[in-house]
């Protein structure tokens, strides 16, 4: 069986983190503040057109990034190696009239099997939802839970 792009599974993560949309933006373009709560280790800060390595050390894994779109304070879009192809990501940052910031991020461009479609949606969901809910316990609480490292220690 086939997916036609319509029907594609999208992993969805989306939170509210109690801080600015500068500092919320701020804390995955700048990987001094990534690495407290996601990968372990950046070649450099993102930026238009840019190319990056992120590395979670842990698992020995990398991932070549290449920025394809920044808005700041409102929105990243990159493009990453997946299973048979390439995955884009997007950020959108939703300011609150309160100071807050909803956070939405999507990862689509699954590729493979029905299954293997579903799978690796269901996969980079969960990924995210741990990635939001350590941006928030590190942004509000200055607390690292190291939820991505200890997934699968």
């Amino acid at each position: 069986m086939s997916l036609t792009l319509d029907e594609a599974p999208v992993a969805r993560a989306e939170l509210l983190i109690r801080r600015p949309v500068a500092e919320v933006y701020e804390a995955f373009v700048d990987p001094a503040l990534t690495t407290r709560f996601w990968f372990s280790r950046s070649s450099g800060r993102l930026a238009p057109g840019a190319r990056v390595s992120w590395e979670w050390e842990t698992y020995g894994a990398s991932a070549a990034v290449e920025v394809k779109e920044l808005e700041p304070e409102r929105r990243i879009v990159i493009e990453w190696p997946a299973m048979g192809g390439t995955n884009t990501v997007e950020w959108r940052f939703l300011p609150r009239p309160d100071g807050s910031t909803f956070v939405s991020i999507t990862c689509a461009g699954f590729s493979g099997s029905g299954d293997e479609v579903v799978a690796q949606a269901l996969d980079a969901t969960g990924g995210f939802t741990f990635v939001l809910a350590g941006l928030k316990a590190f942004l509000e609480h200055g607390v690292e839970l190291t939820l991505v490292r200890d997934h699968h220690p």
